[in-house]
């Protein structure tokens, strides 16, 4: 089967070997998180032919059944096979499908002999209990699919970096969805159709109280079909109670949470630019991955060109480790607020298009509001670069490929 590198993770776990830390590697289920395991180790082996690793799946039918077992059970028979007096790189796969499994990580990270990898496919993997248990002693990396620079290596297309950009609004960036789209989209869309019923089963039903299997699949068409728009609880009970499919705002609220925490959704808060303070109100939702859009909705990109630009442009933001936000900006918003992690501050709108004058001016507005001098971009699809006042303006397609 063919893989691509995912070199900037590479990088920053190479960077953490050998550090007194649990390296904990989160996303969403198929994203590439043991793909990216069995790519460090090999990077492992390179450097030392007689390295000892120690590799285990709960995923794998192999290993459901340690999986079972008591936390004690499972940190003997991982402890089994340590070589005493070197360095054994332990590697626990969905490591949350293990009882108690905060116990089994605090066993094994002060065992003197272990540097510590665990992967997990929902936040419950950094919960308050784990975090409180484990403080100051985890790092995590989170993992998303295939940006659209790894979809052009991986897909190895011959079309126009155009055309290809147009598919990967499509398909997205999960790894065998963009196998199996090579043989027809059908493929792509059944596949992530399972893959949503995988996470819908075992990171949100196991997990958290689900009362109407129907309801909540209508939460997540809401979420999936408002990409770019603001969003409450309020607000979807009552368009979905409007059309006959009746729920209150409190499970609504409670629905969203757990699509968070299984990394099907990304929340980006609202901040007050001139204020200088968060806001607890209407927020955004990302999708993970667009591919699930077009596999459960169904939905064309005509229409909603503008706002699926939106969504890649905040997961390229989240792969480049940035914080983010939604600016508001008196009775106006910036698409997002963000900051770098050596602090910097940058502005940002997002546009399909900004050819029309009307357009144009629309999307400069909530940046000549806007008093401090902190960097501000335009990003659309246009060919056209330039500076309005100082606000520059980049192609999409350049910035996300890094040019």
């Amino acid at each position: 089967m063919k893989t691509i590198l995912r070199k900037q993770y590479l990088e920053t776990l190479t960077v953490l070997k050998g550090k007194n830390l649990i390296k904990v590697i989160t996303g969403v289920r198929r994203c590439g998180k043991s793909t990216l395991m069995t790519q460090f180790q090999k990077v492992l082996k390179q450097g030392n032919k007689t390295v000892s690793i120690v590799a285990i799946n709960f995923d794998q039918p192999a290993y459901r059944e340690l999986a079972e077992k008591s936390w004690k059970e499972v940190f003997d028979f991982v402890q089994s096979k340590l070589k005493r007096r070197v360095v054994n790189y332990v590697f626990l796969d969905e490591v949350q499908n293990v009882q108690d499994f905060e116990k089994l990580l605090e066993g094994l990270y002060i065992h003197p002999d272990v540097d510590l990898y665990v992967t997990g496919s929902n936040a419950y993997l950094l919960s308050s209990e784990l975090a409180t248990l484990l403080t100051g002693r985890a790092f995590e990396i989170h993992v998303l699919p295939f940006s659209f620079k790894e979809f052009l290596e991986f897909s190895s297309s011959s079309s126009s970096v155009e055309r290809s950009f147009a598919d990967y609004l499509r398909t997205g960036g999960f790894p065998e969805a963009v196998k199996l789209s090579g043989d027809g989209l059908m493929f792509a869309y059944q596949y992530l159709q399972t893959v949503y019923k995988n996470i819908f089963e075992n990171d949100i039903t196991k997990r958290f109280d689900v009362y109407g299997t129907e309801s909540y699949l209508e939460v997540v068409h809401f979420l999936m079909d408002s990409i770019g728009s603001r969003v409450s609880p309020g607000n979807v009970s009552k368009v979905l109670t409007a059309e006959k499919k009746r729920i209150d705002n409190k499970t609504v609220d409670r629905y969203i949470d757990t699509m968070v925490q299984s990394y099907l959704f990304y929340k980006a808060s609202r901040y007050d630019v001139k204020g200088k303070q968060h806001l607890r109100t209407l927020e955004k939702y990302y999708l993970v991955d667009l591919g699930f859009r077009f596999a459960l909705l169904g939905k064309e990109l005509t229409g909603d060109a503008g706002h699926l630009l939106e969504n890649v442009v905040y997961l390229e933001l989240k792969r480049r480790n940035y914080q983010v936000w939604i600016g508001k900006v008196d009775s106006m918003e910036v698409d997002f607020v963000v900051r770098d992690t050596a602090g910097n501050t940058q502005y940002i709108q997002v546009a399909q298009t900004v050819q029309s004058a009307e357009t144009l001016k629309r999307e400069l507005a909530p940046f000549e509001k806007i008093p401090d001098h902190h960097e501000k971009m335009l990003i659309t699809m246009d060919y056209d670069t330039g500076s309005y006042n100082g606000i520059k303006k980049i192609n999409a397609l350049d910035w996300l490929l890094g040019n």
